[in-house]
């Protein structure tokens, strides 16, 4: 698990039904603007048309998480794999 620090950057899916403007179904760039805890922060989201709105208390979802049925941020897959890396590399 890769614990969430502020101004890292992470993916956004918003919930089924939001009005923040997309393209299709991939999901949105956002900072991390607060952290509550390893599972929770607060996010500073930009729109397909690269304007920003917050987003406050947003699951992040890390591993095997389920995904919650409403808005959640993820590690991108880059961000995973240097993790890995980095966990490959202190284990030798």
């Amino acid at each position: 698990m890769t614990s969430p620090t502020v101004g890292r950057i992470v993916y956004f899916t918003p919930a089924q039904g939001d009005a923040i403007v997309r393209n299709g179904t991939q999901p949105l760039a956002a900072v991390v603007s607060c952290v509550w805890s390893d599972s929770c922060v607060n996010l500073a989201v930009f729109d397909a048309n690269g304007i920003t709105t917050n987003r406050t208390s947003v699951p992040l979802v890390q591993g095997d998480m389920p995904k919650p049925g409403g808005y959640f941020c993820e590690w991108m897959p880059y961000q995973i794999a240097q993790a890995a890396k980095a966990a490959a590399a202190q284990s030798e």
